[in-house]
């Protein structure tokens, strides 16, 4: 696909903290009268040159209908610094970076452990990748770093990330099972990343496997093959047998050559942050991606507004390394607080140029946030939010800030229709502790979910004696389940009535204020003993009752149904005039607890 036509499928909008109204309208090729009535339809009243939060603008969008317009974060604070250099002539050659993406279950992890002669499938909870693992190999003498991506929904921005990161997208997709919603979505990102693509079309081996099916549905996607005249190479792949998996990797290595990927050395060292995480023993553990220069143990590093310096570094089989140089993905520690995943880092010269640099990014963030005039909790109150919203507290606990990131915004995802809203307390890294239950007890109705954590046995007596539900996971979505039906529970129950059938009364034996006897003629649906009744006179309702026994032929029956002729007696609160020619209408009532989005 042509740069064009990438263009055209989606476009990205970056925006920093906030955007002006006049702004966001041009970038979406609207006036900016339509924008500022939209806001006003939703209770902002804004001027043109009012300023909109990140999210506001995303809310907007989507009020909007807008398709194929993306947003993206950038910070005035480091602009500079997440610009592609300009390669200089002493640029070296260096190892493609490929990102492995698809829908779950399609085989990513598993065709990266046949390359990589090792077994992380059984490990992974639930059999999915649930962190952005980096890894590097050689073939032919030459080296291919390779992230792999996960793949169930809620950690798509852990997944957009990681296209962002990369040269090469190799997309896998199942041939048995051929073109899912996560497919669409990793070829979405690799398009908006400008990456090359090549598809993995795996499990070649099973039965049912259908490649030119397969072939067909990516085509409908904008993936032509090669062998379609297309500029898309498509490989057949077995990552369980290791099938063609030599053949994959020599086509990475001809993009590579076609893309003449190169890098600079002689540069202060920058890249990403892929993970970070806090250990014992270790403090902040924080895998990065070299992009530029060479990264060397003793430098000073800002990351965002963390900053540094390198003590230790290893590779991703844990093996000492001094420095690492473009497309390395490594692993370090020595930062003074844990750098967000995503976060572009760069060598400082000393600490107190790097302390700098760090507080001038958090006064950045800071500057962008506050100049917003409108902001997401504006306009969210604004729209669609009853009165009587229930809120759901949570604390968020997770073993590394990527799964922490997909959690939250997993969470802000789920629709409530406004009637309940999602109240993040607190995040962190690592264990759940005494804190986060002392925080969750003051509220009273805070839960703490853990995913990917360890929940000390003091911890969870000190909860248990406090009264704080603390809820943990290993599974993403088994922790989202359990959000969904703790908010459904905020909802309480609601009277549901389902009709049954209908009589029209043909006789009257007994009228008093507790008790009627009468008969009829069913016209419509069943009758059976204890079903509910509403008597009618013309269109008026005149009375309710409740049905003790129904008779057919003078004899107990347990039903009447259509066309049949009964008698029924009824127990009432009050006085019903039942007259011949009234109808009957039965039904049931019960109280059921109400659904999100229901």
């Amino acid at each position: 696909m042509s740069a064009e036509a990438k263009n055209e499928a989606e476009k990205v909008i970056r925006i920093a903290g906030s955007i002006t109204v006049d702004e966001l309208a041009t970038a979406l090729g609207l006036s900016v009268t339509a924008l500022i009535g939209e806001l006003f339809k939703n209770g902002i009243v804004a001027t043109i040159n009012q300023r909109l939060d990140f999210e506001t603008a995303e809310i907007m969008i989507g009020e909007l209908g807008i398709e194929g317009v993306r947003l993206e974060r950038k910070n005035t604070a480091t602009q500079t610094s997440e610009q592609r250099r300009e390669l200089s002539d002493h640029a070296v050659p260096r190892p493609p970076v490929v990102a492995v993406m698809g829908h779950v279950d399609h085989g990513k992890t598993t065709l990266l452990d046949t390359l990589l002669h090792k077994k992380t499938v059984e490990t992974e909870a639930g059999g999915i990748t649930q962190h952005i693992s980096a890894y590097q190999l050689e073939h032919d003498g030459r080296k291919i770093t390779f992230l792999d991506t996960p793949g169930h929904e809620a950690f798509a921005a852990i997944r957009q990330h990681g296209a962002m990161l990369t040269d090469i997208v190799v997309i896998v997709v199942a041939a048995d099972d051929g073109v899912n919603p996560q497919t669409v979505e990793a070829i979405k990102f690799a398009q908006g990343a400008n990456a090359k693509i090549i598809v993995a079309i795996n499990k070649i081996d099973r039965e049912g496997a259908d490649i030119p099916r397969t072939m067909a549905d990516l085509s409908t996607h904008g993936l032509q093959p090669e062998e379609w005249g297309g500029d898309i190479m498509m490989i057949p792949v077995s990552a369980k047998t290791g099938d063609n998996l030599e053949k994959l990797l020599d086509s990475i290595l001809l993009i590579a050559d076609v893309e003449e990927l190169k890098a600079d050395v002689d540069i202060p060292a920058e890249g990403l942050v892929i993970e970070s995480h806090m250990e014992t023993g270790k403090g902040s553990v924080v895998n990065l991606l070299v992009t530029g220069g060479e990264l060397k143990v003793g430098e000073f590093i800002t990351a965002g507004s963390s900053y540094g310096k390198v003590r230790t570094m290893v590779d991703f089989k844990g093996k000492p390394k001094g420095k690492a140089g473009p497309s390395t993905p490594v692993t370090i520690t020595g930062f003074k607080e844990l750098p967000n995943f995503g976060d572009r880092f760069l060598e400082q010269k000393d600490e107190k140029t790097a302390r700098k640099a760090a507080l001038l990014y958090a006064q950045g963030a800071v500057d962008e946030a506050a100049s917003a005039n409108v902001t997401s909790t504006d306009l969210l109150r604004m729209m669609n939010v009853e009165d009587n919203s229930k809120v759901f507290n949570v604390i968020i606990k997770g073993d590394v800030l990527g799964s922490v990131t997909s959690v939250v915004d997993s969470l802000k995802l789920i629709d409530t229709k406004g009637e309940v809203t999602l109240n993040i307390v607190a995040t962190g890294v690592g264990d759940i502790t005494e804190n986060d239950v002392y925080m969750a007890a003051g509220d009273g109705n805070t839960v703490i979910y853990g995913f990917n954590v360890n929940v000390p046995t003091n911890i969870s007596k000190l909860a248990a004696r406090d009264g704080v539900a603390i809820r943990s996971y290993r599974v993403i979505y088994e922790l989202l389940d359990d959000a969904r039906d703790s908010m459904e529970k905020l909802l309480g129950e609601e009277i549901v009535e389902t009709g049954m059938g209908e009589m029209k009364e043909m006789g009257v034996f007994r009228v008093t204020k507790t008790e009627l006897i009468a008969g009829g003629q069913m016209e419509s649906g069943r009758l059976v003993p204890s079903a509910l009744v509403r008597v009618k006179h013309g269109k008026e309702v005149i009375g309710e009752a409740e049905v003790e026994s129904v008779q057919k032929e003078r004899i107990d029956a347990k039903e009447l149904i259509e066309n049949e002729v009964g008698g029924l007696a009824m127990k009432t609160e009050k006085k019903i005039n039942l007259a011949v020619g009234d109808r009957l209408e039965f039904f049931t009532r019960e109280a059921r607890q109400r659904k999100l989005g229901e």
